[in-house]
């Protein structure tokens, strides 16, 4: 995880009316229009549930001062701010450049928090504002989100891997008798970073790692990997029949083993568009 500065919050009870921040370096007309708002139990393999997580981001985002924007009654309001400090209860929000939209922010009991870190869209809520002092100023405080979606780019091109062919992800796990299992799990898509597993009964955590899986790569070779489990949801297969898929991130993978994906990659890719011209 990247280095970050942490900051102190210092917050007085009784908040300043008669005084306002200086202005953002850029006006609310300038923020995004309010569909920009994501509906999370679409992007659910992105969200982040640890409150260390959360803070590590939104401790980023303060450093770099990363304009945020805030939306709420419905959408129809928002004001642009700066996220001033984050500790692991509160975060401090600057105020915006209209009196009368921060008077509305501080009325809404919802409000939606877009930002961009990185390139990388970053998403949260908040049960309200309210307002406090920080530095002299009045500023806006709100309890740590519980959930913060970071839609990640994807570095890597990721392969939907075919049905006719399930490729196969299998994960030695060690049992209380000291006995090795082997659970195999269908791999629903992959790339030269990660996978992602449609799994049943293997209790998978958080950043929990399992070393020693294996992938068979049909026509290509045996793929040696450990894996980092980043997220999962439950879903819904085609079929109808719950299931539980788990995205996964390879650790300190070899550049063999990359070539080896790299070349199922390429081939099965190829073979499904010689199929859809008709030449297959």
């Amino acid at each position: 995880m990247p280095h970050t500065r942490s900051r102190t919050m210092e917050i007085d009870d009784q908040p300043d009316e008669g005084s306002l921040p200086e202005p953002l370096p850029s006006s609310d007309a300038d923020a995004p229009p309010a569909d920009a708002v994501l509906h999370l139990d679409q992007y659910s393999e992105y969200l982040l549930h640890s409150p260390r997580d959360i803070l590590a981001v939104l401790r980023q985002v303060a450093d770099q001062a990363d304009l945020i924007t805030l939306y709420f009654n419905s959408g129809k309001d928002f004001l642009l701010t700066t996220l001033l400090a984050v500790n692991d209860r509160e975060l401090l929000l600057d105020r915006g450049s209209s009196a009368d939209m921060n008077r509305r922010a501080l009325e809404a009991d919802k409000i939606f928090c877009i930002t961009r870190h990185d390139k990388v869209k970053l998403q949260f809520i908040l049960p309200g504002v309210r307002e406090t002092r920080h530095e002299g100023r009045s500023v806006f405080v709100a309890i740590l989100p519980e959930t913060l979606l970071r839609l990640q780019r994807r570095e890597y091109f990721r392969l939907h891997t075919p049905i006719a062919r399930p490729l196969i992800c299998r994960i030695p796990v060690v049992m209380t008798d000291g006995s090795v299992d082997i659970y195999a799990h269908n791999v629903i898509d992959i790339s030269l970073g990660g996978l992602s597993l449609q799994v049943g009964d293997v209790p998978f955590v958080a950043e929990q790692e399992w070393h020693d899986c294996t992938i068979d790569l049909p026509q290509i070779g045996i793929v040696n990997a450990t894996l980092k489990v980043l997220n999962f949801y439950a879903g819904t297969l085609r079929n109808g029949q719950p299931s539980t898929r788990v995205g996964c991130q390879f650790v300190d993978m070899p550049a063999t083993s990359q070539n080896l994906i790299q070349r199922y990659i390429v081939r099965t890719e190829r073979e499904r568009k010689a199929r859809e011209s008709g030449l297959a």
